[in-house]
């Protein structure tokens, strides 16, 4: 989440701190400490300060003046130094907020309302709401989680109604301390109104199922269509059972990080709201992966709609178990080594495979190779041209032919000595290129080129590509132009000899 950035005008940081002209004069000559002008950030506007570019960040004066003696009245509440003797505290009970659930708490200094939400601003909006609403529950400031774990808790971001639009840090055992007790914390999958709305002081922690994000119901109606194959239905629901256990141990080791005891002898004053219902958990998953794959495969040749919604979410999570590999796009242009692949596709019918593959745009034609049965896609690109986007396959059909040459245009394209023209093989989260990169070498392009010498029908791996032959690294590395051919001569001469050295 973090604190939000607040800015203000030489006139507005006077106001804040309650000092006329020559209150000005005399702290900027008094306190060397006091925070430095900023150059105002573009687009940012700020009234009441004329042509001035100059701008205070808010956080940093509201937190300096809780810091000294002088203006420590004027500066963040949770920062000043807390009172000696404390008034009783206590809970005050549950409300809803522009942000999400709260909890109010009776303190000395008035009321704390803790949101439980790390959304961005969460405790100025809340804050801001407040006061526009008359501020019936006198509160004095919001506290909202920062997402991230203190010295004594949960890390705080508060906002004063005092003044709402500058956040700062606050410390959970502060807010804990004018409280008189332990505050309750829920672990994110957990925070929900329905739940936090029926604690109390004393309370065991609440075991709650953890609900389902998107991407599991998804799945979950997926697994449930009698319009697919056993086969695809069982990968589905494999795939849905791991996001729910992954869902459910997050939600355990959430608990376990933020209801640590503390970094000291002293326990943290947190209170566990509620923990996930474990019942049945871990549900099966990870399957034989040849059956996964053949689930995957079937739904990619769906035309369901559910189909399509199940394959996004694959591709996502888990692209190793579909039937092909990385999105790839070349310009559509003739006598180009792609135009010569071009001539073989055939149009069809979308699948479900297409639809994902048009990442939501609107496609010219639905086409398919028929030597690899890679979806092909003709499109229009970014620059408004024409474009030819499809899958690179995982791996190439050989029938006994061998790599003759690698053409390189906008990607590596195999040339079989039987004379047929491929996309190489490349897998979903790697891509394949040559020339400078920056540091990076495109070890890539020869990892692949070193599989295909060996075996033109060899299923890629690159998880370990770096290890490619140096040679054939080095050769990858020069500056090639777009349709510059490597033949098998070259590329093997190039895989047996050491790079040079510089």
């Amino acid at each position: 989440m973090g604190v939000a950035s607040s800015y203000l005008s030489k006139a507005e940081v006077q106001r804040l701190l309650g000092v006329n002209g020559f209150g000005w004069w005399r702290l900027i000559r008094k306190y060397e400490s006091f925070p430095k002008p900023e150059e105002r950030p573009v687009g940012l506007v700020v009234f009441g300060e004329g042509e001035s570019e100059e701008v205070w960040d808010g956080t940093h004066v509201y937190t300096w003046a809780a810091e000294t003696p002088e203006f420590a009245h004027r500066g963040a509440l949770l920062l000043r130094p807390l009172p000696e003797v404390r008034a009783p505290g206590g809970w005050s009970g549950y409300r809803d907020t522009v942000r999400g659930p709260a909890l109010d708490w009776h303190t000395g200094l008035g009321t704390i309302r803790i949101v439980h939400s790390d959304d961005r601003k969460a405790a100025s909006d809340v804050a801001s709401a407040v006061v526009k609403s008359g501020n019936p529950d006198s509160v004095v400031t919001v506290c909202a989680l920062f997402g991230d774990m203190g010295f004594h808790g949960p890390a705080l971001v508060a906002a004063d109604t005092a003044h709402p639009g500058i956040e700062y840090e606050a410390s959970w055992g502060d807010a804990a301390a004018l409280a008189g007790e332990s505050l309750p914390w829920w672990p994110n999958l957990l925070r929900l109104p329905q739940v936090i709305r029926l604690w109390r002081p004393g309370a065991e922690p609440a075991v709650v199922e953890v609900p389902a994000n998107e991407h599991e119901r998804v799945l979950r109606r997926a697994a449930e269509n009698e319009a697919f194959d056993e086969t695809s239905r069982m990968a589905v629901t494999d795939m849905a059972n791991d996001i729910r256990n992954n869902r459910i141990d997050h939600t355990g080791h959430d608990n376990s990080i933020f209801g640590e005891r503390g970094h000291g002898t002293e326990p943290n004053p947190v209170v566990i709201g509620a923990v996930p219902d474990t019942a049945g958990h871990p549900l099966p998953c990870d399957g034989d992966p040849q059956m996964l794959r053949a689930g995957w495969r079937a739904l990619a040749g769906s035309s369901h709609p559910d189909a399509v919604a199940a394959l996004e979410v694959a591709a996502v999570r888990h692209p190793g178990l579909l039937p092909f590999g990385a999105v790839t796009e070349v310009p559509i242009r003739s006598g180009t080594v792609s135009d010569r692949w071009a001539r073989r596709l055939t149009m069809c019918d979308p699948t479900a495979a297409h639809a994902v593959l048009a990442q939501g745009e609107r496609a010219q034609s639905f086409l398919i190779d028929p030597l690899t049965d890679m979806p092909v896609l003709r499109t229009t690109g970014n620059d408004g041209k024409t474009i030819w986007r499809f899958y690179a396959p995982l791996s190439l059909p050989a029938a006994g032919e061998e790599l003759a040459a690698v053409v390189l245009h906008h990607t590596l394209w195999i040339v079989t000595s039987g004379g047929h023209v491929h996309p190489a093989p490349c897998t979903p989260n790697e891509h394949l290129w040559w020339g400078n990169g920056w540091g990076d070498r495109p070890s890539e392009a020869a990892a692949v080129s070193d599989a295909l010498l060996g075996d033109l029908g060899a299923t890629v791996d690159l998880h370990g590509h770096w290890k490619a032959p140096k040679g054939l690294t080095a050769l990858f590395n020069e500056e090639h132009k777009q349709g510059t051919e490597l033949s098998r001569s070259t590329l093997l001469h190039a895989r047996m000899t050491p790079p040079r050295t510089r």
